[in-house]
């Protein structure tokens, strides 16, 4: 059973829900990552999202465009990346932590490292899934064959336009869980209207039997709070990313420790 597994099934049995925080690898300091997903799991994260800074992040919004604008001219690439998992992985054995990017570094890091490179070397540095936004159920399932070869789970996006064709197709291909982006748009885009994503998540789980994680537009304790209760679930990023943004070095983790146990409180209230 994948670390993934294994923590949704934990948390099921206690009847919690999963608190997925995202950060930038690299933001707001290169060498800091390591630091704020510890306070991130200190402070309750079940799942920890590290984001891969890309030139072109298509789906994000301005805040964390500027996060990976800002990490990439600090250097991050993928090797970095990796290496920030390593670091993390020499006193967490068990939190989950799954990369979040784009098509392009993962290939880029394939074509200097040789074939199926990124897949052994990202099991290895202790990486547990991948969610590729552009990358389609229908075009990549020679990639997820290698990742579950490595043991690592290869996670989708649903989305509010997303027809029950394409749920079928990410459910045949998808593991660990399913990210549902509540609104149409960007990250950190819009109002979030919880009484739409209470009405999409019974369609989606008509199709699609692993967890279902809900994200953009989730910036507080109350809407976290009301995802909680239909989804398996939630996932916060823009809002993560304005907390630690222009802090001082020593201040950032604690910070970001004192808001996620806020929204921690509120999912199990």
């Amino acid at each position: 059973m994948s670390r993934i597994d294994a923590t949704f099934a934990a948390l099921k049995r206690q009847g919690r829900k999963a608190l997925i925080p995202y950060i930038t690898a690299g933001y707001p300091y290169a060498d800091i990552t390591p630091e704020l997903m510890h306070a991130m799991r200190g402070a309750g994260a079940d799942v920890i999202e590290l984001g891969v800074p890309f030139s072109d992040p298509m789906a994000d919004g301005p805040v964390i465009q500027r996060a990976g604008e800002q990490a990439l001219a600090l250097g991050i690439g993928m090797a970095q990346v990796l290496e920030m998992v390593r670091c993390f992985r020499e006193r967490d054995a068990t939190t989950p932590v799954v990369l979040m990017g784009y098509a392009n570094p993962v290939e880029r890091y394939d074509l200097k490292h040789g074939r199926h490179a990124f897949a052994r070397d990202a099991a290895e540095a202790g990486v547990d899934g991948m969610l590729i936004v552009d990358y389609p159920p229908e075009e990549c399932e020679e990639f997820a064959a290698q990742l579950k070869s490595h043991g690592l789970d290869l996670i989708f996006l649903l989305a509010p336009t997303s027809t029950a064709e394409r749920m079928q197709q990410v459910a045949r291909v998808a593991s660990g869980y399913v990210y549902y982006v509540s609104l149409k748009g960007v990250t950190g885009a819009g109002h979030l209207d919880t009484a739409a994503v209470e009405e999409a998540l019974p369609r989606i789980r008509e199709h699609v039997k692993i967890p279902v994680g809900v994200g953009f537009g989730i910036r507080d304790a109350e809407s976290a709070r009301t995802v909680g209760r239909v989804a398996d679930a939630v996932v916060i990023g823009t809002k993560v990313i304005q907390v630690v943004e222009g802090l001082p070095r020593d201040a950032a983790a604690a910070a970001l420790g004192d808001f996620l146990r806020g929204i921690r409180a509120a999912l199990d209230s």
